[in-house]
């Protein structure tokens, strides 16, 4: 039997860790709220660059707002994985990082990393990233122009990133970014008028105007994906710190209920000896 002054300073303990979890739990739920509404803002205005550019291309392409560039496009293909800055989002980076590499060719595709644990990831397995960037801290205004400079020497970019589908369930998924655009578009709804070079002036052309939607376009998608993520993760840091919580506080209960046993039977062994130390004295009068 323990003694009971080392159970309870056990016990003090793992009552810090439950308090510690309970808040950790609790910032993770307040971020996936404020994520949820900026997802909602973001989307609205897509929306409304959406009704202008579908009535400006006079093709189905999607040119990343390049059609007026000279650059050379690359003869491969990038990836782009958006994982955690930090190792306390589960195991979702590491799920998302094995899902990314079964497709990965280092002589067909180029690596960028958004995130610090997911650079950490690839370097452990050996693997060659172009540029890591850190996963912004803020929710609003992400700027995501030096990833789009990255995304618009490549022919195509997929995307990897993970998926918020509730609070208890995470996923990861991959998208090519011009697709992405294009979901979003066609989520959105008819414009009412009609804008073309014969009613509206463009400046300096509307080929440039059409380029300065495209990648204004990317930019949101862009930070709607790595807004996704970022919900992923807070809602898997929100499971890892739900279920610590529960096991902590499992642990803080049988460390309690072992504390008054503790002293349960030292009291028992004292009055045992007390009765005993009596019975001698009656049997020596």
């Amino acid at each position: 039997m323990r003694n009971p002054k080392d159970i309870a300073f056990e016990e003090k303990n793992i009552g810090t860790l439950v308090e510690l979890t309970n808040v950790f739990e609790g910032i993770a739920s307040m971020r996936i709220s404020q994520i949820k509404n900026q997802v909602q803002q973001a989307t609205i205005y897509f929306n409304d660059l959406w009704h202008i550019y579908s009535q400006l291309r006079v093709d189905n392409l999607f040119r990343f707002g390049r059609s007026q560039s000279d650059d050379e496009v690359l003869n491969k293909d990038l990836f782009i994985v958006i994982t955690a800055e930090g190792g306390f989002s589960g195991d979702i980076d590491q799920k998302l990082i094995r899902y990314m590499l079964q497709a990965y060719d280092k002589n067909k595709h180029d690596v960028l990393v958004i995130g610090h644990h997911g650079a950490m990831q690839l370097a452990q397995r050996g693997v060659s990233f172009i540029k890591y960037f850190k996963l912004p801290k803020k929710d609003a205004n992400i700027n995501v122009t030096p990833i789009i400079r990255y995304v618009k020497k490549y022919q195509k970019t997929t995307v990897y990133y993970q998926e918020y589908v509730s609070l208890m369930v995470q996923d990861v998924k991959k998208i090519e970014l011009s697709a992405a655009v294009q979901s979003k578009g066609n989520e959105s709804s008819e414009a009412d008028e009609i804008i073309t070079g014969e009613n509206t002036i463009f400046e300096p052309s509307m080929y440039a105007v059409v380029d300065h939607l495209e990648t204004t376009m990317l930019q949101i998608a862009m930070s709607q994906l790595i807004l996704d993520s970022k919900l992923a993760q807070y809602a898997s840091r929100f499971r890892a710190m739900s279920a610590s919580h529960t096991r902590a506080q499992e642990t803080k209960d049988d460390l309690h209920l072992e504390y008054n046993r503790a002293r349960r039977a030292i009291k028992d062994q004292r009055l045992k000896e007390i009765i005993n130390g009596l019975r001698k004295a009656g049997a020596s009068a």
